[in-house]
């Protein structure tokens, strides 16, 4: 009997690399914060993970022709859009970065992303605790 990780954690490593993607980026924004015409950016979560979800519901119907078609099942091929966020204040410089809400961003963002590290360490654990007859 095969054990597919993919079948046991979900969605959830999807997940666990977009909010890897969006710590870059979130990072990205606060390190150019002082840069003159900078764009701050981001990714829509709910959306790219949804797509995701449907994607990955379509996929048992459709065939592979090759390695890496529709994806692939390897997290490490799934990339975010980036879109530029919208300012509350403009600046004088074009910089579109607001410090203290990336500053939040990121923080929830690094809190997800544990939260959803913990759900997939529990999911290995418990799989661990079974296969071993404990």
């Amino acid at each position: 009997m095969v054990i597919s990780l993919d079948n046991a954690l979900g969605i959830h490593t999807k997940a666990l690399s977009l909010y890897s993607q969006r710590s870059s980026v979130l990072a990205a924004n606060l390190a150019n914060a002082d840069t003159p015409n900078y764009k701050a950016r981001d990714i829509d979560f709910k959306s790219i993970l949804s797509r995701a979800e449907s994607k990955e519901s379509n996929s048992s119907q459709l065939t592979a022709t090759r390695p890496g078609h529709f994806g692939g099942s390897s997290t490490s091929s799934f990339v975010a859009d980036r879109l530029y966020r919208q300012p509350g204040q403009p600046s004088l410089d074009g910089n579109t970065v607001e410090v203290q809400k990336e500053q939040a961003a990121f923080t929830d963002n690094s809190m997800r992303y544990m939260a959803t590290l913990r759900f997939i360490t529990g999911r290995v654990q418990g799989m661990l605790t079974a296969l071993k007859g404990e």
